[in-house]
């Protein structure tokens, strides 16, 4: 008899455990299955069995997340990408095969893939050394090299849309005041004092910087990226990261981009600042490994801080979608866009020195 462990976090229908591993005989007979809590937006499971412990991922379909990350395709997509990057030495955990050779079980219309469970913790950038820092930027240089060796060439360049409009910006935080001033029936409480603080704080800096709008990209060195690589994604074991895990925003993009939006959500520090000296290490231990060049680094150093000095997706998900799971994050983010603003000059030496 199987039992499901549940807490407090409220998911979806436990997953069809049974049915599943009946296509992985070797997987052993479900004992235990228990919800993860960690994430945003994915529906990961624990799984006990007589064999072992797994790993169960619920890929969301198309319908549940803004983009086709869960078409069956895209998925299948994905788990190649994995099999060979491991077996390129990239600390990955590819999915295993059923009884037919796939990676993607579809029971009722939903789509699941078990892994091998991999014991590790996630570290922040505050528990990082920096040599540790340094062997995180080439770690990604070397998933972007990796990337490059095992899928197929990069789609030619779409036209990329604009860098965000102050104009559309200020609209939103009109909105978003609006919602934060008189949140709910009752009085406003700490979270809505300090939105209030940073909507208005932003408004005055975007008015300040307008000009400093990124123009029109040119042909930033664009490939096969992760997608979302970050703490949450990142297992450690001892000193040494030990798997890269959640590919579903597999895609292309320009990689330095990827390379600074890592950095600065592994290396912020709760008053917003980023802790420079990883941030150095990092950088050019990735530039060396990726084969980027200083440019490339400063061009998505100023394009990423454009896009974080307009970008509210934590007060959107409060206001507009009453989801608060991002929370936590606000005032870290938030201070960093004031801080980085201001320390712009240090914040691209330490990406490009």
């Amino acid at each position: 008899m199987w039992r499901v462990l549940r807490s407090s976090v409220t998911f979806p229908p436990v997953p069809p455990v049974g049915e599943v591993l009946r296509r992985y005989p070797r997987a052993g007979e479900p004992l235990a299955c228990e919800p993860l809590t960690k994430g945003l937006l994915n529906h990961g499971y624990r799984v006990s069995t007589t064999r072992g412990t797994f790993f169960l991922k619920h890929h969301l379909d198309k319908h549940h997340l803004d983009d086709a990350s869960g078409d069956h395709a895209t998925i299948v997509r994905q788990h190649r990408a994995t099999q060979q990057l491991h077996s390129l030495g990239v600390p990955v955990a590819p999915p295993l095969a059923d009884t037919d050779g796939d990676t993607v079980t579809v029971i009722d219309g939903r789509r699941y893939a078990l892994h091998p469970w991999v014991d590790g913790l996630h570290r922040d950038g505050a528990q990082l050394t920096t040599a540790q820092s340094r062997r995180l930027g080439s770690l990604l240089g070397a998933v972007h090299t990796g990337l490059e060796q095992v899928m197929e060439a990069a789609p030619p360049p779409a036209v990329r849309g604009q860098s965000p409009d102050p104009a559309d910006t200020f609209a939103l935080i009109d909105d978003l005041l609006a919602s934060a001033s008189a949140h709910g029936t009752g009085p406003r409480d700490a979270f809505d004092e300090l939105a209030v603080h940073r909507l208005v704080e932003r408004r005055a800096l975007l008015e300040q910087h307008a000009h400093r709008r990124p123009p029109p990209p040119g042909e930033p060195a664009r490939g096969w990226v992760h997608g979302d690589f970050h703490p949450l994604n990142l297992l450690y074991r001892g000193p040494d990261p030990v798997a890269i895990v959640d590919w579903d925003r597999l895609g292309v993009q320009p990689r330095a981009e990827e390379a600074v939006r890592a950095a600065v959500i592994f290396f912020v520090r709760p008053d917003g600042e980023l802790a420079l000296e990883k941030v150095r290490a990092y950088a050019r231990a990735y530039r060396r490994s990726a084969g980027a060049s200083a440019a490339e680094l400063a061009a998505a150093v100023h394009r990423v801080w454009w896009e974080r000095l307009n970008d509210f997706w934590i007060l959107s998900w409060r206001y507009r979608l009453h989801d608060r799971r991002a929370d936590p994050q606000f005032p870290a983010v938030s201070a960093l866009a004031v801080w980085w603003t201001r320390a712009y000059d240090a914040v691209s030496e330490a990406f490009t020195g």
